[in-house]
């Protein structure tokens, strides 16, 4: 006779899908927004006349130095957890701020120190370039990395390529003496999300990738090749840290076999 305790139940009758149908959806994560904790004292929508967008690791810590800036906002990803953050800006921070450069908010920057999903790209691209902030021009400073470079790069060169908008391309503004990405390259993510806002809406912009993706050397690279072309006479406080404590491990999938 068997044992109805202890044999092996039948199969299911449904498939995995068929019974994840009787689990309710999770709820819709909240949309981002902008927050302004002086709005009274703005006019907005703010329109500066360049809005700098840091991604890259050292485009952020290189304006983190910035001699003279002003937090004038934050952007809010519901998702991302603020626990730990430190009450005064701080490069360990998972935080994504807003910063004026000037006195009269015509150069803004926006440092994006949170990681952003790829289904989150574009709604923040709409936030920073289309809704509370209608720039000028965008500079976007962002890496990329050797599975998506079509061709070999080495650790120990630093390079900077670009792309821009068609209303960049044609504009006569002083554009910079970079390189363009070469065909067949790719970059993805929100530098790709945010170039492709501005080229929808027109505005002139240019994104900015740097290799390798960590290294002092791209530092020095973005103030000597990216800087000096906007005239924006910034200047930068020495930093007694050192700034390769701050790289992380290497990507797993950055290697050789990806060239």
């Amino acid at each position: 006779m068997e044992d109805v305790l202890t044999e092996v139940p039948p199969p299911s009758r449904f498939f995995q899908e068929d019974l994840n149908n009787f689990t309710p959806p999770s709820p819709p994560i909240p949309s981002p927004f902008l927050v302004f904790p002086t709005a009274a004292d703005l006019d907005l929508p703010l329109r500066p006349s360049l809005l700098i967008i840091a991604i890259s690791s050292p485009s952020l810590h290189l304006f983190h130095t910035a001699a003279s800036k002003t937090l004038i906002g934050t952007l809010i990803l519901p998702e991302t957890s603020f626990a730990g953050n430190s009450v005064h800006p701080s490069l360990k921070d998972k935080s994504c701020n807003l910063y004026s450069l000037d006195g009269n908010h015509q150069t803004l920057l926006v440092s994006v120190q949170c990681p952003v999903a790829a289904d989150r790209c574009h709604a923040v691209a709409e936030l920073l370039v289309s809704q509370h902030i209608v720039p000028e021009r965008v500079l976007i400073l962002d890496s990329v990395q050797n599975r998506n470079f079509r061709g070999k790069l080495s650790r120990d060169e630093a390079l900077a390529f670009k792309l821009e908008t068609t209303s960049e391309r044609k504009s006569k503004s002083k554009s910079l003496k970079l390189e363009y990405l070469p065909s067949a390259s790719v970059v993805d993510g929100l530098g790709a999300a945010l170039l492709a806002k501005c080229e929808i809406n027109k505005i002139k912009a240019v994104l900015c990738v740097t290799w390798p993706e960590f290294g002092a050397a791209v530092q020095e690279l973005i103030k000597s090749r990216v800087l000096p072309a906007l005239d924006l006479g910034l200047s930068f406080k020495s930093d007694a840290d050192d700034y390769g404590s701050l790289r992380q491990d290497k990507d797993p999938f950055d290697s050789d076999l990806y060239s």
